[in-house]
């Protein structure tokens, strides 16, 4: 009866088979947010770049009479490219994604993406949407003041409604799924540096 109240739960604990982390599914997943990110990030790259070619031709093409038309295509060039050299310094950050890394490597590289990304989710992209909503209202200035107002005060409340609709609701929703997917994996490495410390 003595012997029962002896354990040595020291030594038991010891004795138990740790289950290891599945490296196989993590790198899988990490991986996949590589190829991903890099997708995306080229894919932003021909858009932007397209529509600011796109734009510039409609301005030699067309020829604007205002200064306002101008320095309203001028704007949405200049967000356009702002957001674009800063969105590729992230390039870098998903070519070092390399499957030689060490498990800390992993984490510190996702965390520099996620230091990056958040930047780009709050500062840059409220630059980026000002300059872009003032260049496409002082653009539309030269148009809508040919129209009756009627028909401009429309045009402008359609193109503001817009913009405030992918302001408050889109880049928000896109914001939280790019942060709970990064979130994830700095959680799975962190849990796997945690049972690889024990």
């Amino acid at each position: 009866m003595d012997n029962d109240n002896n354990i040595d739960f020291k030594d038991l604990w010891k004795k138990q088979s740790i289950s290891q982390p599945d490296m196989t599914d993590l790198l899988a997943r990490i991986n996949k947010f590589k190829k991903t990110s890099l997708r995306c990030l080229w894919l932003t790259n021909i858009l932007l770049l397209a529509t600011s070619a796109f734009i510039a031709f409609i301005w030699f093409y067309y020829q604007p009479q205002f200064v306002s038309t101008k320095i309203g295509i001028v704007l949405v060039i200049l967000a356009m490219l702002i957001y674009l050299m800063v969105y590729n310094k992230l390039l870098g950050n998903y070519k070092n994604i390399d499957a030689n890394q060490t498990n800390q490597e992993y984490l510190q590289n996702l965390i520099l993406i996620k230091k990056k990304q958040n930047f780009m989710q709050t500062k840059l992209m409220t630059l980026y949407f000002v300059l872009l909503t003032l260049g496409i209202c002082l653009y539309m200035y030269e148009y809508a003041s040919r129209m009756k107002p009627l028909m401009a005060i429309l045009i402008y409340g359609m193109t503001l409604f817009w913009m405030l609709f992918n302001w408050f609701y889109i880049h928000p929703k896109q914001t939280r799924k790019q942060q709970e997917k990064i979130n994830s994996l700095i959680e799975k490495f962190e849990d796997v540096n945690h049972q690889l410390e024990l």
